[in-house]
């Protein structure tokens, strides 16, 4: 008998508790999974204009040259990582698409791609006390006016490497690798329920 493979996302077992500390905070503190994102690695020269520009028609945005922002085009974005390095994020089963794109953009040149999907979960964070329970485990100013909306960063969650990402006013979300995803929910209910 072969078992047939079930897609499980690392936080299935912690909803109720998500929507059970909203109701707890009465909306003050709003917690989600976002699971199965296509995530892709992607490195590459960036001062070779004509790769960006050709990476820029090939995925229909560019990729972000300004450390630590991030590019959003309809239900895809990029992250800047680094200064040859980016987190590129699409909806679910998008993965081949946008390292095709990549690929055709590359146009041989040397480059990295890396189908990273399966490495990270999403953790959304809103609600008007949002930036306030993070700032007891990110060691980075979360203060709107050095982290605003389209802003990101690889950094830490109490012990837990995560990248942050602004998204608007009051929400953020955090990409946690699947083996800290539970120690990071919890850090985050226990954080946001005073306790």
């Amino acid at each position: 008998m072969i078992a047939d493979a079930v897609r499980r996302s690392p936080l299935a077992d912690y909803r109720e508790r998500f929507v059970g500390l909203s109701a707890a905070t009465r909306g003050e503190v709003l917690l989600r999974e976002v699971p199965y994102l296509a995530q892709v690695n992607f490195r590459a020269d960036s001062n070779d204009t004509s790769i960006m520009q050709r990476l820029a028609s090939t995925l229909g945005f560019a990729l972000p040259a300004v450390p630590n922002t991030v590019i959003s085009e309809g239900d895809r974005r990029s992250l800047w990582l680094g200064p040859d390095e980016w987190l590129l994020v699409g909806p679910d089963g998008t993965q081949d698409t946008l390292q095709d794109a990549l690929r055709v953009g590359l146009a041989g040149a040397f480059g990295s791609i890396v189908d990273v999907s399966a490495n990270r979960t999403l953790l959304e964070i809103g609600g008007t006390k949002a930036r306030d329970v993070l700032v007891h485990g990110v060691p980075i100013d979360l203060h709107a006016r050095s982290f605003g909306p389209g802003r990101c960063a690889q950094t830490l969650l109490a012990k837990a490497q995560v990248i942050v990402e602004r998204r608007d006013e009051s929400a953020f979300v955090l990409y946690v690798r699947a083996s800290f995803a539970g120690y990071a929910a919890d850090w985050l209910l226990d954080s946001s329920s005073g306790g």
